[in-house]
């Protein structure tokens, strides 16, 4: 049986999901965090060594959670991910759902629910009168395969049969970091909203260098007073992991909204589409300017990692 918990993180409680994580690993070693505010667990061996059900298991997971890192949760347990993350989806905060029955479970559900499968595949799918799970379920593999190709028509089927052929996978590397600052009160002065997106990026730069990675775009949420929120994704030109680079895609977003006097009450911003920097190309400057950047970036990350986060700072946010 597999639990996929589902976490309510706020941005700025991101740095939770590896104590988070830890705290599953309690119940079971077989844990893969699904960044940023989920995770899944294999209880399997669990629900035998605990003598207790998945659903038992899940409701001490909250209990804990809540009780050590203040942070709630919903958990779908099922007997495969995708199941798991599908129950997870449904559950209403601070509840378990489990599949007991994955046919019953699927079957009126819309085929677009189905993870994999996209809205173009949805809409094909749709115009051959497979709208729901049940039908592209009852539906025979080679109707599928020449619908949406051999590959693509067997991964559907087999999922609206309720089949997952992936596992739980410890150790994987997060997809996504992000951070976030709260101001003081509300924001109105936007040079101060670009400090904060400064911050920012030199933090999330400083943490994807830490760990070889660079990140393939940059999602940018501003916060309100009136407690709503702007969110914009941007591809980067290419994957980077240079503070200059993500601060530049960050200032261009926040100019986008073409915010007039609004009081921001926090900016969070995440790197999604983390690979490793060895795998990703990057393109051979010759602005002497931007090669003495990034001398000088690694030199105050050797700083930083000797000194304390504090030891090199951008000048206008020393102030």
């Amino acid at each position: 049986m597999i639990l996929h918990v589902r976490f309510r993180l706020e941005p700025a409680q991101e740095v939770l999901l590896p104590q988070l994580m830890g705290m599953l690993g309690q119940f079971t070693p077989v844990v893969e965090a699904a960044p940023p505010d989920a995770a899944f667990a294999d209880v399997r061996g669990a629900v035998r060594y605990f003598g207790r059900g998945p659903a038992e298991l899940a409701a001490v997971i909250r209990v804990r959670a809540l009780a050590l890192y203040g942070v709630d949760c919903a958990i779908g347990a099922g007997p495969n991910p995708m199941l798991a993350r599908m129950a997870a989806r449904d559950a209403a905060p601070g509840t378990t759902l489990v599949v007991d029955d994955p046919e019953a479970f699927l079957r009126d559900k819309p085929v677009a629910a189905l993870h994999g499968v996209g809205p173009a595949t949805a809409r094909t799918l749709c115009s051959y009168g497979l709208d729901s799970v049940g039908r592209a379920a009852a539906a025979p593999l080679a109707v599928l395969q020449r619908i949406l190709g051999a590959r693509a028509g067997r991964e559907v089927w087999e999922r609206a049969q309720g089949i997952d052929r992936t596992a739980v996978v410890p150790g994987t590397a997060s997809r996504s970091v992000a951070a976030e600052r709260a101001f003081d009160r509300d924001e109105l002065d936007r040079d101060r909203h670009r400090r904060a997106l400064l911050s920012l990026a030199g933090e999330l730069g400083a943490r994807m260098r830490g760990e070889e990675q660079v990140c393939r775009s940059l999602t940018l949420t501003v916060r309100y007073a009136d407690r709503t929120a702007t969110t914009r994704t941007r591809t980067l030109r290419e994957p980077t992991a240079h503070t200059a680079d993500l601060a530049d895609a960050a200032y261009a977003m926040l100019d986008a909204l073409g915010l007039q006097r609004a009081r921001v009450r926090a900016i969070g911003l995440r790197a999604e589409g983390l690979m490793p920097a060895e795998q990703a190309a990057h393109q051979l400057s010759l602005d002497p300017a931007d090669d003495r950047a990034r001398r000088l970036e690694a030199a105050a990350d050797r700083a930083r990692a000797r000194f304390g986060p504090g030891a090199v700072v951008p000048g206008s946010l020393a102030a």
